[in-house]
C-alpha cells in the first residue's frame, strides 16, 4: 500500500492508483472534464480558516502542518481515505498548490503514512 501526491495540473500517471482531489476548493482554471480524479474529497482539506491563515507562506508551514494534523485527528474523511487505500493499494493525493513542498497534500500524506 502506498500514498503518493501529484499536482492537478500535471498529467496523471498510468499506475492504477486511485486519484483523490484533496483541495477544499476546485482548482483554478481547470475544467472538471480535464481533471483525472476518481474522487473529490473536499472535506479532507484544511478548514477555510486554516487555509486562509496559512496563505501558502513557507514560513508558516510548520505551524500549518501542526494545526492541520489536529484537524485531521477529528476528520471522519481520514477513514474514507484509509479504506480507499486498502481497497486500491495505492492512492494519489491530488492538489493544486504551486509549492510542491509546502501544501496540505504533503501533510496529509505524512499523516496517513506516519
Amino acid at each position: 500500500m502506498a500514498i503518493q501526491i501529484a499536482r492537478v495540473y500535471d498529467p496523471p500517471e498510468d499506475d492504477g492508483a486511485a486519484r483523490v482531489l484533496v483541495d477544499r476548493l476546485w482548482p483554478r482554471g481547470v475544467a472538471k472534464a480535464d481533471v483525472h480524479v476518481d474522487l473529490w474529497l473536499k472535506e479532507i482539506g484544511p478548514s477555510t480558516e486554516l487555509r486562509t491563515w496559512f496563505g501558502h507562506e513557507p514560513a508558516k508551514f510548520e505551524e500549518f502542518a501542526r494545526r492541520y494534523r489536529a484537524e485531521l485527528d477529528a476528520n471522519p474523511a481520514v477513514g474514507r481515505l484509509r479504506d480507499l487505500e486498502r481497497e486500491q493499494g495505492t492512492v494519489t493525493l491530488v492538489y493544486s498548490a504551486k509549492d510542491t513542498e509546502h501544501n496540505q497534500a504533503v501533510v496529509l500524506r505524512d499523516y496517513l503514512t506516519g
